[in-house]
């Protein structure tokens, strides 16, 4: 599951998402999900969430 469909995505997954700061780069963050920002049912990037530490990011993994 690659985190571009709403409905693969759920609260409290473990995700890996990249932040709005590493998009150049890539680099993967990871968190469990603690709201879904999205409200499309797919999104060509990756759905947006929150993590519970706080940050936000669009999903690339889903663990």
């Amino acid at each position: 599951m690659n985190g571009k469909n709403r409905a693969d995505v759920k609260i409290g997954a473990t995700v890996r998402i990249v932040l709005k700061a590493d998009q150049r780069t890539g680099k993967l963050t990871e968190g469990v999900v603690s709201k879904l920002l999205t409200n499309s049912s797919t999104h060509p990037h990756g759905i947006k969430v929150m993590l519970t530490d706080g940050q936000v990011g669009r999903v690339q993994e889903i663990i």
